[in-house]
């Protein structure tokens, strides 16, 4: 079967003002937006502004909950949930979308600075599925939270502003690097290694002599931040690309940014659900942290927060039977709304050109993730996917159906399997990515606007 035309073909002036005003918020978001934490706060601001009411408050105030009410959850500032209630029964089932907020990154360790040879530096355990020497020579910049030990909050972001100074990893110079060039992809730089070099100006005192470029730093976080160093023990700090999302390629047709596995998706789903009018099923959507490190602990998805919401509102429903919550989940359908590997003609050996996503054409639907003989994969089935192609070609929604790469290749997950386990009808469906994983990944505008259309079409329509 032959590819579907690229979406670009399609477009009328309504169309491109529409997709440019999308990508133009996109970008912003990206920008702002950088940490599991940033997206949460930025999201619930957003969901405020439109009119959701915190559940929290509603379970204090023992309200009624009806339809056409809008509700959130805020998962330890981390992940979050979104439902508007609609004019059926919630034991109809919920249409919903769900995608994550955490990127790969580095972490900083709980005993960070340290200082060797008058070099300060910060040393990190990286997060998620990277390939190491990406990371090094680059720009980078600090973002995070230290809460002290009389429970202050102090938010850090280093490195974004223009007058910002940034950091960075060193690597060996090409006139050295004889030896290192040997090496195995996964071995040129080391994880121990990805330490963060933060200064190398000593501070002028009489009293002591050693570790001055670390006492410098030390005395540069107390004056701006507050922050001492055991303070460092309760902190979550992320080391990430310094700068913004950009427009990318010469006819502005992609954007580079940091993130976009899996904020693309994010992103476009929780436009989409705001964006949904006069809904009769419940719609919801729902972002979460921790899908790159196996969507464990209390924020991701395999923790129980989810179906606790679910609960707390059929409670305030007054559906209150001990059956509610399975009958929601078993009638409900979802998008599991992540990335895809965008096809690359440079790396085409590991790709299978007829199941692959391609730029510019459009949403796309992966039957089935995982590896190894589809192992931890959630496999869609037909009549559902049937009744997607259906949904998606009554709003003249372009999509395509691709697989990660050849069998054997490798493989990847979401947290689609999560869902499926609780008896959710679901199926991964996304936006293809060129440069999954790296500092600096690259979307396609019209992908984009796609995926923001048939998310709408989903949630009014499945």
């Amino acid at each position: 079967m032959e590819k579907k035309e690229n979406a670009w073909k399609k477009y009328n002036d309504y169309d491109q003002e529409q997709l440019t005003a999308l990508c133009e918020c996109y970008k912003n978001f990206l920008t702002k937006c950088k940490t599991e934490r940033e997206c949460t706060k930025e999201i619930i601001t957003l969901a405020e502004r439109a009119g959701f009411h915190d559940l929290e408050e509603c379970i204090k105030e023992n309200k009624t909950i009806q339809p056409g009410d809008k509700i959130y959850v805020n998962n330890r500032g981390k992940a979050v949930a979104l439902f508007v209630i609609g004019t059926k029964k919630l034991t109809d089932g919920i249409n919903i979308l769900g995608a994550h907020i955490d990127s790969p990154r580095l972490d900083l360790k709980a005993n960070p600075l340290y200082e060797e040879k008058e070099f300060a530096y910060l040393d990190t355990h990286y997060y998620g599925g990277i390939k190491k020497y990406q990371w090094v020579t680059l720009p980078l910049a600090l973002h995070g939270v230290v809460v002290k030990k009389d429970k202050t909050k102090i938010e850090i972001e280093i490195g974004e502003k223009d007058d910002d100074p940034v950091v960075g990893i060193t690597d060996l110079l090409i006139h050295l690097s004889k030896e290192q060039l040997k090496k195995e992809g996964d071995k040129v730089i080391e994880g121990e290694d990805l330490d963060v070099l933060v200064g190398s100006r000593p501070i002028i005192i009489t009293e002591e002599d050693k570790e001055l470029v670390k006492k410098q730093i030390i005395k540069i976080l107390k004056e701006k931040y507050e922050i001492e160093e055991d303070d460092f023990l309760s902190a979550e700090i992320e080391v990430v690309p310094a700068g913004k999302a950009r427009d990318f390629g010469l006819d502005r047709s992609m954007i580079m940014a940091y993130g976009q596995d899996d904020r693309s998706c994010a992103y476009t789903s929780l436009k989409a659900f705001l964006d949904v009018k006069n809904v009769e099923k419940t719609i919801s959507c729902i972002l979460v942290d921790k899908e790159e490190i196996g969507s464990v602990g209390a924020t991701g998805m395999q923790s129980n927060f989810y179906q606790n919401a679910l609960t707390e509102i059929a409670s305030l429903m007054q559906e209150k039977e001990i059956t509610t919550l399975q009958r929601i989940l078993s009638h409900s359908k979802m998008l599991s709304s992540d990335v895809n590997a965008a096809y690359d003609p440079l790396y085409k050996s590991v790709m299978d050109e007829r199941n692959s996503s391609y730029f510019g054409h459009g949403l796309v639907f992966c039957k089935y993730t995982g590896s190894k003989g589809k192992s931890g994969s959630n496999d869609a089935n037909a009549e559902y996917m049937a009744q997607l192609r259906k949904i998606m070609d009554d709003a003249n929604v372009s999509f395509q159906v691709s697989e990660l790469g050849k069998v054997d290749a490798g493989g990847g997950g979401t947290i689609a399997y999560i869902l499926a386990n609780q008896d959710v009808e679901v199926i991964d469906c996304g936006v293809g990515v060129l440069n999954m994983h790296a500092p600096w990944e690259i979307t396609s505008k019209s992908d984009l606007y796609e995926a923001y259309r048939g998310y709408i079409a989903f949630l009014e329509n499945a």
